[in-house]
């Protein structure tokens, strides 16, 4: 008779492959469930099953959302004239966190890396372009874009190609200022730095 795997190895085993979870942080967190009382496990189950089963992006911003629209997009009290994109989800919600902007977003799910073979197919940029020239499904011609992008080299490349297409779709294509630290991602810059990065923004 073959023996099953075990299940608690097989949960430390799931647990290290999270992004920043080593094994030793994964054991620490498995032996956590397990002592902790049933329903606990179950509804942790149970919200990892609702995640995978109903969240995707949205179809206007590309932000996660269980509804076909965000609850940014559908918020008719957002600026429609100003859109904000950003290369990640994470850099939206740290965006939203500072306060500091009440238009819409555009989430671009990725940079481009040329050498890494990351191209502007790879990424969302056909639906960015068609999404200002025709305005997607908000009412409200687009007239500034701001560049909310971590700088690094594959944040400046992309910076660069959106800019050269953007210039000939809005009358104002502009960038983040000066504040966030080379190389760190949006997600980790604090709200007051990120604020005033948005408030100080500057022509592209």
């Amino acid at each position: 008779m073959t023996q099953g795997r075990d299940p608690l190895e097989q949960l430390i085993k799931m647990l290290s492959r999270l992004p920043g979870v080593g094994v030793k942080t994964a054991t620490r967190l498995a032996f956590h469930l397990v002592t902790a009382p049933k329903e606990y496990p179950a509804a942790l189950a149970h919200a990892l099953t609702e995640v995978a089963e109903r969240v995707g992006p949205c179809k206007v911003c590309g932000n996660f959302t269980a509804e076909k629209l965000c609850r940014i997009c559908s918020d008719p009290r957002r600026d429609d004239a100003t859109l904000c994109v950003v290369s990640r989800v994470q850099d939206l919600l740290a965006l939203e966190r500072s306060g500091g902007f009440r238009g819409r977003y555009h989430v671009l799910h990725g940079l481009l890396s040329p050498l890494d073979g990351v191209g502007p197919e790879d990424i969302n940029i056909a639906s960015l372009l068609d999404r200002v020239a025709a305005d997607g499904d908000l009412p409200g011609p687009v007239t500034e874009v701001i560049l909310a992008i971590s700088p690094s080299v594959e944040g400046e490349t992309t910076l660069l190609y959106l800019t050269s297409l953007l210039g000939e779709l809005v009358p104002r294509v502009t960038r983040i200022a000066a504040g966030v630290p080379i190389g760190e991602d949006l997600e980790y810059t604090d709200q007051v730095t990120l604020g005033r990065a948005l408030a100080d923004r500057r022509e592209m």
